[in-house]
């Protein structure tokens, strides 16, 4: 048992079929899986029941057909990329319910792997439809769900299935669920968190739980800007939320109450306009012309935040620092993503992070896998960072106590 919910080592599969909910909504082009990334992350799970002599039916939605079958929208062209990152034979079934579903699923012999047709083409699923879930229970012995992703999702396959079998976490799922929970429920501290990316407001939910929940909260991107204007700073042209300047006073103070430090950036990369390799110039933010924008954070900022870091024994991580796409300004980002990796090699730092941007701007400066976890969760990695219960999760947790 692992942090409220069962995994993998606690139950028997040989010869039962299993139902795993993975995530295959992945990037293609011209019928080619072109990032493997998740696929790769969930092949272990997948590997390990076929080795254990389960019959594997993989489940998985892909895109968004609205509960209408678009061909476009099948999951056939991803398995041959599925195959060939559990190094075995994928079987694809035409519906994930059904006739077709149920005579594929008879065809299973012990180790086979089939996967299962988009389950969005089904109203049901997103509607979490008991008939619907029911259904495709009806196809399994046990329930294992790898995908943590979709946890804050309370869909058909996601949640439903977890009250209808025995149901368990997957590896991928268990490993996410064991660094979100060293990392914030039960860290070792000090804890430091940095939240970067465009806007104040889509963020206001995750700075006012992190306040409560951390030490350190380093503030970064173009939301930083809004701080520094609610502090009287002018910051020009930049991006800023001049409606919310409140909002971040009011984040401002509850940190103070918290007694936890906010660190904003104290120099930043200039321009008059934003595009690659622009002219610009490095200026404490005290100094930002009306006609600049404040593209990136500067070398003492970052130096700064290397000097925090040496007394951090926590990190969690969303959202970069500048416009980490456009060169010159992804050099900060960068820098700051390189100083984790090093204090995580050197065995100090537990560094946990995610989001879309978070995980390109990782890969960008070539430090992923230097990271004690990445998330590539999205959606689900912010909702668990604002404090959200993940009805996924939740499901997994409420399953393992109705069969105590």
């Amino acid at each position: 048992m692992t942090a409220g919910f069962r995994t993998l080592d606690d139950i028997d599969v040989a010869g039962k079929r299993v139902l795993v909910r993975v995530d295959l909504n992945v990037p293609m082009k011209d019928g080619r899986v072109t990032d493997r990334l998740r696929i790769e992350r969930q092949a272990p799970t997948l590997r390990e029941l076929a080795g254990k002599g389960a019959r594997v039916i993989v489940l998985s939605h892909f895109d968004r057909p609205k509960g209408k079958f678009v061909a476009a929208m099948s999951l056939r062209p991803v398995a041959p990329a599925l195959a060939e990152a559990i190094g075995r034979p994928v079987a694809f079934a035409e519906d994930c319910t059904g006739e077709k579903a149920q005579c594929a699923v008879a065809l299973l012999r012990d180790g086979d792997v089939l996967l299962l047709e988009n389950t969005r083409f089904h109203a049901g699923e997103e509607m979490n439809d008991p008939s619907f879930a029911k259904a495709v229970a009806s196809l399994g012995d046990v329930f294992v769900n790898d995908a943590f992703s979709t946890a804050h999702r309370a869909h058909a396959t996601t949640e439903a299935l977890a009250h209808l079998l025995p149901a368990v976490a997957g590896r991928a799922m268990e490993a996410e669920l064991s660094h979100l929970h060293k990392a914030l429920d039960h860290p070792v501290r000090p804890v430091m968190a940095v939240v970067g990316g465009a806007k104040v407001s889509t963020k206001i939910a995750l700075l006012g739980h992190l306040v409560k929940r951390v030490d350190v909260l380093v503030i970064g991107g173009g939301m930083a800007n809004t701080f520094l204007a609610a502090q009287g700073y002018e910051v020009g042209k930049s991006l800023c939320e001049r409606d919310h300047l409140e909002t971040a006073r009011e984040i401002l103070r509850a940190a103070l109450a918290e007694g936890v430090a906010i660190v904003l950036p104290t120099d930043a990369v200039a321009a008059k306009e934003f595009k690659p390799n622009a002219a610009h110039r490095t200026t404490g933010v005290e100094s930002i012309a009306a006609d600049e924008m404040i593209l990136d954070v500067g070398p003492s900022t970052i130096g700064d935040f290397a000097k925090r870091l040496q007394y951090s024994n926590t990190l969690v991580w969303n959202g970069p620092f500048g416009a980490f796409e456009t060169q010159p300004f992804d050099r900060g980002t960068a820098a700051a993503a390189r100083h984790v990796a090093e204090r995580t090699a050197e065995g100090k730092l537990l560094s946990v992070a995610g989001g879309g941007d978070t995980v390109a701007a990782l890969n960008q400066a070539g430090v992923t896998d230097q990271f004690s976890y990445v998330s590539t969760a999205g959606g689900a990695f912010l909702e668990w960072l604002e404090g959200q219960d993940l009805p996924g999760v939740a499901a997994l947790a409420q399953s393992k106590e109705a069969r105590q």
